[in-house]
């Protein structure tokens, strides 16, 4: 069983990750600060942010991009993109 943290980001007692998601600093913070859930809300905003904007996870100005969106988001550093979902709902095929 995960170790128990509380999280940075939702601030509640929740299972830690079960491991560093990568080996840079950063996400060593990540596995000490962020519970599995709230990486799994990044992952899915993470996706909402490569579909909406097109995004090539190898290229490096959108890697920049999305680590700086994951840290707004995660914790609340910076200003995050966000996502016009205004149409939502409206176009049709």
């Amino acid at each position: 069983m995960a170790e128990v943290i509380n999280c940075t980001r939702c601030g509640q007692k929740f299972p830690a990750l079960e491991k560093p998601p990568f080996g840079s600093a950063l996400g060593k913070k990540i596995y000490a600060e962020i519970c599995s859930g709230c990486w799994k809300a990044w992952l899915a905003s993470q996706n909402q942010l490569i579909n909406h904007y097109g995004l090539s996870t190898i290229n490096p100005e959108h890697q920049q991009f999305l680590i700086e969106n994951m840290q707004a988001f995660l914790f609340n550093v910076g200003k995050g993109a966000e996502i016009d979902t205004t149409l939502e709902g409206t176009i049709q095929h």
